[in-house]
């Protein structure tokens, strides 16, 4: 039993009296359903009748035709609205011109906003720069850039004409950029003079030389202006800065280009830590009607709505925020530290934009917590009506500290999916209790489930998160891969016709879900299979430690009979792992979870890898503890972090 089912009472419960109002509600009624538990059990039974009431309670912008799906029970190979035109540019700009489209911080030393017209008129004359530059239909547009508002111009301009977008933070080394963007050949690059990090600025002129070097494909490069107004981009071939740009005679409004459903919109990137990353394309109809389906339903995105997530361009949370313009919110867009300004700048932004929707990691939410954080008591967060986590596991202490300190009266949803679907298997609902520790409900359309493993569903028992029919959001398919062999492995191979989504995970007795780890990391000492997330949960809510990071050693060295349990520790400031701390921490592990969870060994280290998107990289460590080369350091914040696991004298007995 988990500690979740035993709560006697949920964390929240929806407000009676508000509850009516919210989007997931009237879709409910509005389709003749009495409860969640009906409306998704219709929605994976009659996709042919969900999908297009979606589309139409959505507003989606475009000519739907007539058939929903063709092959439907074919996975992959399904194709949805075949006959379909439309634009996911033309949706995002839809509507009334004169409200706010965006406001942007870049921590503490840049504040812009963008009426919704002013955002029309930049993306129409950046268009026409593209145009005259050759971009056209299946063109690829490249962003190597931080989350500005340029960058949501760009991707806009870019896939209005139906080109494909693609993008990556600034902080990715040259080789990691080239790893992305020389497999799919840009013809335009865009990029920026530099950023601001914990209030120091990080100067992207020489990178950005060399990328465009080194990518043959270039027919322009743009540089954006952020730390100086006119820099210097005379070493940059081809360059032209974004000031420059001509302004288009007359014209404020883009020219939108209708595709077919499934033409290429984005091209996404998977974090490469075990090789050069794979390129999976994602089509217009399909991200639109997902993202539309979680904004406007699931997280109760409504007109007027102020929505925030702390994300890079190089993570599929910035496509999936930037889709809230198509539900009419306005955007909350933030570069930076999540800690700079004192620790407290993404709550402080809260307040003096009144966000109604806080995104972010839960790693942040446990680093809050660690520090001390008290938002609730500090910042005046009546506007805020819903919190959301993602990128590992929330622990349910971490559930613990937002309602304790942060608010008590908000919809705490933690979701989960992927660069994958570029959107959620599992998140939140404005209709449901929250029960701590637990992910709320499964998708609308997704026909979510966990297997064991001889491909049986199982309840209350951990197993292998999968989806059990084709759903619109699934990859058009990966860049360069023709017969789409590289596609089916990823995600095919291990049940036929079956979604695995490689997640470890649990269907909970209240229909919610907890996601336990990544099923490529899990431990399997004994042959019991062991979900990271358990045993990080236990450790860090110990004072002394600020996080951990946890692998299988092949165990004796050479003979692999087994694996035993290792357990690496960032301190806190101040602390020494001494025998009485390494007591401390099995006991922990050993009296709230198993004694196949408590560890063989536990090693102190100064830093723990992560990627660009901060998920800890267990796999890497597994990789450099073993002697094995790991194939993308690129894909890593901190690769220098690898080398404090190397050769270590505590592992070889």
């Amino acid at each position: 039993m988990t500690d979740s089912t035993r709560d006697a009472k949920p964390l929240w419960q929806p407000d009676p009296a508000t509850v009516d109002r919210t989007g997931m509600a009237r879709f409910m009624q509005a389709t003749g359903h009495a409860s969640y538990g009906d409306l998704w059990q219709w929605s994976v039974d009659r996709p042919e009748a969900f999908w297009p009431a979606l589309w139409d309670f959505c507003g989606a912008v475009g000519d739907r035709g007539e058939r929903v799906v063709v092959d439907g029970d074919q996975m992959p190979g399904a194709r949805w609205f075949p006959e379909a035109r439309l634009n996911y540019a033309e949706n995002l700009l839809a509507g009334d011109t004169a409200g706010e489209a965006l406001v942007f911080w870049g921590e503490d030393k840049v504040k812009r906003r963008l009426s919704r017209a002013e955002l029309s008129a930049e993306v129409a004359r950046l268009q026409q720069f593209l145009i005259e530059a050759g971009v056209g239909a299946g063109d690829r547009v490249a962003g190597y850039l931080p989350n500005l508002p340029e960058t949501l111009v760009a991707m806009l301009a870019t896939t209005a004409l139906g080109a494909i977008w693609s993008s990556a933070s600034p902080d990715f080394g040259v080789q990691g950029v080239l790893d992305r963007f020389g497999q799919i050949e840009p013809k335009v690059l865009v990029c920026v003079d530099g950023y601001w990090y914990n209030g120091k600025p990080v100067d992207c002129l020489a990178k950005n030389a060399e990328v465009v070097a080194r990518l043959p494909s270039l027919a322009r490069t743009v540089v954006v202006p952020y730390l100086s107004a006119a820099p210097d981009i005379g070493s940059i071939a081809g360059a032209i800065g974004w000031q420059d740009i001509p302004a288009v005679d007359g014209k404020n409004a883009p020219i939108f280009t209708r595709v077919a459903f499934d033409h290429p919109l984005f091209i996404m990137f998977s974090s490469g830590t075990t090789g050069v990353p794979k390129c999976i394309v994602h089509g217009h109809g399909g991200v639109l009607l997902q993202h539309l389906k979680e904004h406007c339903l699931h997280s109760d995105v409504r007109p007027g709505d102020r929505v925030f997530y702390f994300t890079t361009c190089g993570w599929m949370m910035w496509n999936w925020l930037v889709s809230g313009l198509a539900a009419g919110a306005t955007l909350l867009l933030y570069d930076g530290s999540p800690f700079a300004a004192g620790g407290t700048v993404l709550f402080d932004y809260a307040a003096a934009e009144k966000m109604t929707h806080f995104g972010t990691s839960a790693k942040f939410i446990d680093a809050a917590a660690k520090l001390g954080l008290t938002p609730g008591s500090t910042h005046d967060l009546a506007a805020l009506r819903a919190m959301m986590s993602t990128g590992s596991p929330l622990s349910p202490e971490g559930f613990d500290w937002v309602y304790g300190a942060v608010k008590p009266d908000l919809l705490l949803a933690s979701i989960s999916g992927g660069t994958d679907i570029v959107s959620c298997f599992v998140l939140g609902n404005p209709l449901l209790p929250v029960w701590r520790g637990e992910i709320q409900c499964r998708g609308l359309g997704m026909a979510v489930d966990v297997f064991d493993d001889d491909g049986r569903p199982v309840r209350g028992e951990k197993g292998e998160l999968v989806c059990t029919k084709p759903f619109p959001v699934m990859p058009v398919g990966f860049w360069n891969d023709p017969d789409g062999r590289k596609y089916h492995a990823a995600y095919f191979e291990r049940f036929a016709n079956i979604w695995c989504h490689g997640d470890f995970s649990e269907i909970t007795s209240h229909d919610g879900v907890i996601i336990y780890g990544r099923s490529d990391a899990t431990l399997n000492p004994g042959g019991v299979r062991i979900g990271t997330a358990e045993i990080y949960r236990q450790v860090e809510q110990l004072p002394e430690i600020l996080e951990s990071l946890v692998i299988g050693q092949d165990w004796p060295p050479g003979k692999f009979d087994d694996v035993r349990v290792v357990l690496f520790v960032k301190l806190q400031p101040g602390h020494q792992l001494d025998a009485g701390l390494i007591e401390r921490v099995k006991k922990q592990i050993r009296d709230n979870t198993t004694p196949r969870h408590v560890p063989a060994k536990v090693v102190a280290v100064a830093d723990i890898p992560r990627t660009k998107s901060g998920k800890i990289v267990e796999l890497a460590v597994r990789n450099v503890v073993h002697d094995r080369p790991v194939k993308n350091v690129e894909a890593l914040a901190n690769p220098e972090a690898l080398e404090y696991f190397r050769g270590r004298p505590e592992l070889a007995a």
